[in-house]
């Protein structure tokens, strides 16, 4: 399987692929504009927070429940929670898994 991309790899291929004749982006300004969309995911992310064509980061709140414990079987009180959820858009489903 093959390695996951790492920032600095991810901001050179933006910048390669965003650059033409008439505009250049360097890949350290590439990685700038990753974190700026990364704080503004954070920041927004309670109120959900959309990626076009890649998915959605919304904010889900766990009711509390009953759980084992797998070595010894007991029942535990799961407390409720909040939990952070990234929902995949259609379109990042079909062009990663193709079309049905």
């Amino acid at each position: 399987m093959a390695k996951p991309l790492t920032k600095s790899q991810i901001a050179a291929e933006v910048s390669e692929k965003a650059s033409n004749e008439k505009v250049t982006i360097t890949k350290k300004h590439a990685a700038e504009i990753l974190e700026v969309i990364t704080q503004l995911a954070y920041k927004h992310a309670k109120n959900s927070f959309t990626l076009p064509g890649l998915g959605k980061l919304v904010l889900v709140n766990r009711k509390a429940r009953i759980g084992r414990n797998p070595a010894t079987g007991a029942e535990i009180k799961i407390p409720a929670k909040k939990v952070v959820k990234f929902r995949v858009a259609k379109a990042a489903k079909d062009a990663i898994l193709g079309a049905k």
